[in-house]
């Protein structure tokens, strides 16, 4: 015989799902309403045990007197005006409080928390005590509980917040001294996690607390921001005093920025980007580029000659795009010579009391990506390096309107040029570094912890003497690139300017341009830099040099 299914109320599974959420929260609301029903009821079972705990501690000789006193007591209030009705309001008043929760709130650590807190205190001794002190803060099998002012712990256990204090002559104001304590605590509160270091001199106080991943959805667009304001990317609400409102997924969000001003008023007109292979150094760069051509001219010298700028060649803008030492040679020198002349024509027009030509306040952007690399095919072929013609765009640059870029990597720094080194003060290191390749590059350690998963375009940043920022560079792929998506393309190539100049047969990048919404072929723009006249390039104004 066929057996019957089961009814569908008992095999779906939503259903059922949906069932319980509701019971749960019809009991939920039924809770809340009766709740002083059910305090009161609470209390008078309370009441009513404790009078018979009391009925049979009485000894059977004086339970007679007792009824009688009691018998009497309700005779008396049922013959008062109003006995009744103030009898039953005592009643439930006592009732009320007797049958209050009274489930003592936990007001310290649990037994496991104690002793994590006595094992960093115990890891934190050999570090904070001196011998001869007449009352240490910090020794063996001593008291955490006077040492640790405020903790908090997540819900696994972990610590996420702590502050502590440490006695005065400890050297907090060497980085050494710092750096040790910072690695204990990191070691002891266990790894995984990023941390943050706040540390007070003045009141001998350190905080640590624990630190959220920076949002790596956030791509590049068109930010809200001033004329020679550029977002590197976006750092921890507590490090800067500014919000951008950025498109991040599908919501729009406001997010801290790290925002490098450049111009005649910048104190850090250059940056230099420093990172391993594939932390996102050309992304940056992309970034930068996207943003300068708002309202500024690009120079990009593309080092490593993978095309990873095919995407800007051609467009408004844009005034070239070389990746061969000889271009590169001639780009260089054509900058070095534009940089002279907007300071000489900017000079003759202050003689006469006119303002700047309108060509010299444009802004003009010098972006090199790995300059290190032609340095050494210059070497091979008994040249003169290409960075020496940087010198005078950098050291001249912040007053004519001129801002370098430069990016390189760790293994190739060293190679960098004397110049590049001096005049770059905002600058940023990708990938993962430890605290003192990192203070070597910016000048200061970080106040953070190193991180185990490292995204792309994860670093630090710092501009001139500020403090060290950590920073996630906004997503900026290449639009020909096989592995970006075709959402991320549309949107990429939106944000380029349109295409002014055509295209030449020959190109020099790796890859081709397999853009859908472009009719002619991708190539980049070999340009004569003719010293004596004016050099129109890629649609944008020319620019007279003096020969």
């Amino acid at each position: 015989m066929a057996r019957r299914p089961l009814p569908r109320i008992l095999t779906d599974s939503a259903s059922l799902v949906r069932s319980r959420d509701f019971a749960r929260t019809a009991a939920d609301s039924a809770s809340d309403v009766f709740h002083p029903l059910i305090t009161i009821s609470r209390g008078l079972r309370r009441l009513a045990a404790l009078g018979r705990q009391r009925w049979d501690a009485t000894p059977k000789d004086r339970r007679g007197p007792l009824f009688f006193f009691v018998a009497a007591c309700v005779l008396g209030v049922a013959v008062v005006p109003y006995g009744p009705l103030l009898a039953a309001a005592l009643v439930m008043g006592a009732a009320a409080w007797a049958g209050r929760d009274r489930t003592p709130a936990q007001t310290g650590p649990g037994e496991a928390e104690a002793e994590r807190l006595q094992s960093l205190y115990e890891a934190l001794v050999p570090y904070f005590s001196a011998e001869g002190d007449p009352s240490p803060l910090y020794a063996h099998g001593g008291d955490w509980e006077e040492a640790f002012t405020e903790y908090a712990f997540d819900e696994n256990g972990r610590l996420e917040h702590l502050q502590l204090k440490y006695p005065a002559y400890f050297t907090d104001g060497e980085d050494a001294s710092r750096a040790r304590i910072e690695q204990v605590l990191h070691a002891k509160s266990g790894r995984g996690r990023e941390y943050h270091f706040a540390w007070d001199e003045a009141a001998n106080q350190l905080v640590l607390s624990v630190l959220g991943p920076l949002p790596t959805d956030i791509a590049v667009q068109r930010f809200v921001t001033s004329p020679g304001e550029t977002v590197l990317g976006f750092t921890d609400p507590d490090s800067v005093e500014r919000t951008l409102p950025v498109v991040q997924g599908d919501e729009m969000q406001d997010v801290p920025p790290v925002v490098w001003r450049t111009g005649q008023r910048s104190t850090e007109p250059h940056l230099l980007v420093l990172g391993q292979p594939g932390t996102g150094g050309t992304t940056l760069l992309r970034s930068i580029a996207l943003q300068a051509l708002v309202d500024g001219d690009v120079l990009v010298i593309d080092g490593s000659g993978a095309g990873d700028f095919a995407c800007l060649a051609g467009r408004r803008g844009v005034l070239g795009v070389e990746s061969g030492l000889a271009g590169a040679r001639a780009t260089l020198e054509w900058a070095a010579r534009e940089t002279e002349r907007r300071l000489i024509s900017a000079n003759r027009a202050r003689q006469v009391g006119r303002s700047a030509p309108e060509d010299t306040r444009r802004p003009l952007w010098l972006i090199a990506d790995r300059p290190t690399t032609l340095a050494h095919l210059a070497a091979a072929e008994d040249q003169e390096d290409p960075q020496r013609l940087l010198h005078v765009p950098l050291r001249h640059g912040g007053a004519a309107n001129v801002t370098v870029v430069v990016a390189e990597q760790f293994e190739s720094a060293e190679l960098l040029n004397d110049a590049v080194r001096a005049y770059t003060r905002a600058r940023v290191v990708l990938g993962p570094a430890t605290a003192e390749e990192v203070r070597l590059v910016l000048g200061a350690p970080p106040h953070t912890t190193p991180t185990a998963d490292v995204p792309p375009g994860r670093g630090y940043a710092r501009l001139g003497s500020g403090p060290v920022l950590r920073l996630q560079v906004p997503a900026t792929p290449d639009p020909f690139d096989e592995a970006t998506c075709e959402t991320d393309r549309i949107d990429l190539m939106a944000l380029l300017p349109e295409r002014t100049a055509p295209m030449g047969a020959a190109t020099s990048f790796a890859k081709p341009a397999p853009a859908a919404d472009e009719t002619s072929p991708l190539s980049p723009r070999v340009t004569a830099f003719d010293g004596g006249g004016p050099v129109a390039l890629n649609g944008s104004e020319a620019a007279h040099i003096d020969g």
